[in-house]
């Protein structure tokens, strides 16, 4: 694991790509996943950002917080638009090959990804597009009020759920590896230091790579802003949020994901649940619901661990 010290001597690492002063909320997990993001990317890199929170928290204008391209883009278009930029860039790196360096990173929210956006990222995967994709998954539309997602955990309360949500969260990472593309991994803003490891390894593989990230929102899920840290390590913690990597096919569990098999070495996801506003009517029946799909993605995990030895 790299180690924080030495990343700030690293003449990219070591600068900032998102800058001060932008319109985030305090504590947002989804702006401290992109901070460290950029920080293994650096300044070649153009960002497209379908609608999210991302097409406001960068600042209104004439002031704007990212220090690289970004563009805003339409809900469904953000991996359609990163295939035409691609194709662009290889265009022009037949006349110019000081392009060759240029990463093209999708960094999209839970809606734009796991509902309104999966259409044109599984099309881009298909493709082999070479870019990144990464959705930062604060687990509903915050952005324009806190309405349930693909991506809402069972018996959260969301604006459009109030008595909690009465489906599971959608395994959006499993059905990118089933496209089979070269890399997938999931990682949580709670763990900045396994992110921008895996962000640096994608950079480097050709072809379409996808990045899944837990982006503890505050006001959102009904936590305290000091809280976003402990939030993303609690739901790792407890295994409600499983840190891998999925190269070429073969799954590694990473960070502290890999001494969590064993059910005894994680934790209630009580643990979890009861720092968050957004669970605080949940039934003690439905804690057990939850639990036991929890304890259902680990077995499924073993079987897939088992059958790679």
């Amino acid at each position: 694991m790299v180690k924080l010290k030495e990343l700030i001597k690293d003449p990219v690492a070591g600068e900032e790509y998102f800058l001060k002063g932008n319109s985030s909320c305090a504590g947002c997990g989804g702006e401290l996943a992109f901070r460290w993001i950029m920080k293994a990317l650096g300044k070649r890199t153009i960002v497209v950002a379908p609608a999210s929170c991302f097409n406001v928290t960068i600042g209104l204008y004439p002031r704007a917080g990212p220090a690289i391209p970004y563009l805003n883009m339409a809900f469904a278009a953000g991996a359609a638009t990163c295939s035409g930029i691609v194709a662009g860039l290889a265009a022009r790196k037949k006349l110019d090959p000081s392009m060759e360096d240029i990463t093209v990173l999708c960094f999209a929210g839970d809606g734009g990804t796991i509902d309104i956006g999966i259409q044109g990222l599984s099309g881009a995967a298909e493709r082999g597009t070479d870019f990144i994709y990464i959705c930062y998954d604060n687990e509903a539309y915050m952005n324009t009020g806190t309405q349930r997602s693909g991506g809402t955990p069972f018996g959260a309360w969301t604006t459009t759920t109030p008595t909690g949500k009465k489906e599971h969260k959608k395994n959006v990472p499993m059905i990118m590896a089933a496209h089979g593309i070269p890399y997938v991994a999931t990682a949580c803003a709670g763990y900045p230091l396994d992110l921008y490891q895996k962000v640096l390894k994608a950079k480097k593989i050709k072809g379409t790579k996808y990045i899944h990230v837990l982006a503890p929102c505050a006001p959102g899920w009904r936590f305290p802003t000091e809280q976003a840290i402990e939030v993303g390590r609690k739901a790792v913690q407890t295994g409600m949020w499983i840190l891998y990597e999925i190269e070429d096919g073969k799954m590694t569990l990473s960070g502290p994901s890999k001494n969590l098999l064993d059910k005894k070495n994680r934790k209630p996801i009580e643990e979890y649940i009861k720092l968050q506003g957004r669970f605080r009517n949940i039934s003690p029946e439905d804690v057990k619901v939850l639990q036991k799909w929890v304890d259902r993605q680990w077995e499924d995990l073993k079987i897939r661990l088992a059958c790679q030895s």
